[in-house]
Order: structure tokens, then sequence, then C-alpha cells
């Protein structure tokens, strides 16, 4: 019989890799990869040259089964992921449980993951904490996790891509409410960077970002309109400290970013209007979002013509008016 080796891999630094993994990965059988194109730098760079499979989550259901058969026949496998130690965040658990069901001998090795050096850093308590992951692309999923950790005091760990950051931040801030966070991207590479800060400046933090990748693509924040569907939606812009209304109902002006030219509206009153950035404010399925759920007077309703062929047909003309050239909900 065989074995499996669970062989972490550098997250971002090749020279993070371990004396030991790469005599692994050398004298193994095969190795089973989660893309054979990323891996294949990394087992150049360190002149492997084994048998390389592909095994990620959308196939580890169907090739589970043949390793598993390969490995009993006497084989060595090695499993490795793109970044960091295989099963965490990544493909590896099933292959792993099957092992231990056939009584195979599986051995991890120590060495990168990427939460462990984002945590010390960090500065906050190393001596309890969770780990969480990533959290659901589902917002009522999303929100229910957060929810059950709302009373949760240990250290909590999440990852997250850069693109669904400010939209993870918001979720927390909005469940968890302002605590102290530790941003940590570009781990062991040359631009890694660490900012501790509170929630609510995070959200801040990653809008700034925005603007940086728009500089980076040459392009400038023209215009922006934050459409709201009741006045009292930049009230509440106005309250969070985020933004100062320079004319009620109307400019309104980022305290951080005071140089952009914001304007809010509510969307009767945008009709006609025209900008190229248009942001929903509370773009939230509740009664009071964008759309509201308030439901028109019946008799209202009835004297009133309009297509309600569609839900909330009046409320989608609202949301784009006329030459929004592109609307976000936030």
């Amino acid at each position: 019989m065989g074995k499996l080796y669970v062989v972490p891999t550098p997250v971002g630094n090749m020279e993070d890799m371990t004396f030991r993994a790469v005599r692994v990965l050398k004298e193994a059988d095969f190795i089973l990869a989660e893309d054979t194109r990323t891996s294949s730098v990394l087992l150049q760079h360190y002149d492997i040259h084994g048998e390389l499979l592909s095994h990620h989550k959308f196939n580890e259901h169907d090739t589970v089964q043949n390793v598993v058969r390969r490995i009993l026949g006497g084989m060595t496998a090695a499993l490795i992921s793109d970044a960091g130690t295989p099963a965490i965040s990544d493909p590896g658990f099933l292959l792993v449980r099957e092992c231990v069901k056939n009584g195979i001998e599986v051995q991890t090795l120590p060495g990168a993951t990427a939460f462990v050096p984002a945590l010390v850093s960090s500065g906050m308590p190393c001596d309890k904490f969770c780990f969480e992951g990533f959290l659901s692309t589902s917002k009522k999923s999303r929100k229910e996790h957060l929810e059950s950790l709302q009373t949760e005091q240990r250290t909590m760990i999440f990852y997250e891509a850069p693109h669904k950051l400010i939209t993870t931040l918001k979720a927390m801030l909005s469940v968890l409410g302002d605590r102290r966070v530790a941003l940590v991207r570009e781990l062991t590479k040359l631009h890694e960077t660490v900012e501790r800060t509170s929630l609510s400046s995070a959200v801040e933090t990653a809008l700034g970002r925005l603007l940086e990748y728009k500089k980076a693509e040459n392009k400038t924040a023209g215009p922006i309109l934050l459409l709201g569907r009741f006045g009292f939606d930049g009230d509440h812009l106005e309250k969070s400290g985020l933004f100062e209304y320079i004319n009620r109902g109307d400019k309104i002006k980022s305290v951080k970013y005071p140089e952009l030219d914001i304007t809010f509206m509510t969307a009767h009153s945008s009709k006609g209007l025209g900008y190229d950035d248009v942001i929903i404010v509370n773009g939230k399925n509740e009664t009071y979002g964008f759309p509201s759920k308030i439901e028109d007077d019946p008799v209202l309703a009835f004297v009133i013509k309009g297509d309600r062929s569609i839900d909330y047909a009046e409320e989608r003309e609202r949301a784009h008016p006329p030459g929004a050239q592109r609307a976000a909900p936030c």
C-alpha cells in the first residue's frame, strides 16, 4: 500500500518552499494539483518532473476513487494546491477522508498557510481564534453566517477576494457592528501590507482602493449620483459620519474624498437626468429598500395605468433613469 502526502506550497514567495516538500514531490509517483498550469511553474522552478494530474473542486468527486485505487496499489501520491495548504479553503478534504476510510496513511507536511502569518501580523489576540474561510456569495446565507458570530469573542479570520471586499465589509459592519479589523493582502510578496483599523474605516479604505484602480486605468472620477428611494436615505448617509450635506437634498460631500463631485437625489427627483456613475443607496430587498416593498393604495393602483407584468416595474424604471451608463447598488 502506498501513501498520501499533503504538501503545502508557497502563498507568494518561492523561497518559502521547504526542503522536505521538494524531496517528497520529487519522490512521489504522481502529483495532484488544483491547477496544473499554476503548479507547473513551481515544479519547474524546483526541477520536479513527476506525473502531474488535475484535482480541483469541479472534478474531485469523480477522481477520488481512482486516486485511492492507485494508492492502494502501492503508489505514493502528493496533493498540492495553488497556494498554501490543501483542504484549507481549497480541495483536499474529500480525498483525505476517503484515504482515511480505506486505511491509507496520510502525512501532512507543515508549511505555508495564509491565515497563520496574517493572524500573527494583525496584532490581535492569537491565543484563541476561529477560522471562517470564505463567506457565502448568497446575501441571505452570508447574513445568517455573520449573525451566528455576533457573540463570538475570539479573533475571527476570513478570506475574501479583492473585488468582493467592499460588499463583505459592509455586511460585517451592518451585522457585527464597528470593531477592530486588520486587512492583510499580498502576503509574503513585495507589496505585502497590513492595515489595522476599524470596520467603518475599512469601508472607506476599500472605496479608496477602487479610486486607485480607476487611476491605474487612466480614468478620472466624474460626477457621481447617489440614488435613493426615499429622502431619508440621504439623512442616513450623513448620520454615518462619512458624508456631509453641502446643500440638503442635493450636493453631498465625502469626508474622506472631498474632491469628488457627489449628488444625492431620490428616484423621483432624478427623472430625466443623466450620470455616468450611479450608485443605488440601500439596494436591499426590504420594506424601505430599493425597490421598496410598500404597496400602493389599491384605489390609487386602480386609477393609475402602468405595466405591472413585471415585479416592481415602476421601481426598475426609476433605478435606470435615462442617461445612466452604469448603476451599482450598495
